[in-house]
């Protein structure tokens, strides 16, 4: 049982030091949030559908919780309406839209380049 648990454990990918830092204030928030509610975290856990463990997660700014758990955490405490603030103010986006930089194209797929070829050689 114990080999089952290590090969089915979550590896969870190294994230920038920035990036866990505004995971953990995102945690801290909500948690404050809650708590400027008086709401227990038993009550929260539960209009969420989550356990109390993953809410405690979510309030450490985990990043193994997904985003959706982040955000029916956000419901619980009706703060939802705040997921529309994420990437509202894209600076680095419009900057390079105005300097009129375009994203590289992407290339054909390889199944119609193999019909291309099969229409070229019927000529």
């Amino acid at each position: 049982m114990c080999i089952i648990n290590l090969i089915m454990s979550r590896i969870t990918p190294s994230l920038l030091p920035r990036i866990s830092r505004l995971l953990n204030e995102v945690g801290m928030h909500l948690k404050l949030a809650r708590l400027r509610r008086r709401y227990s975290s038993e009550i929260v856990a539960q209009r969420a559908g989550i356990t109390r463990r993953t809410l405690s997660k979510v309030e450490q700014g985990d990043p193994a919780v997904a985003l959706g758990v982040y955000a029916r955490v956000m419901q619980a405490l009706r703060l939802e309406d705040d997921l529309a603030l994420l990437g509202a103010d894209d600076e680095l986006g419009r900057k390079l839209q105005d300097a009129g930089i375009t994203p590289k194209l992407r290339a054909p797929k390889r199944a119609s380049v193999a019909k291309v070829e099969t229409v070229q050689g019927r000529d």
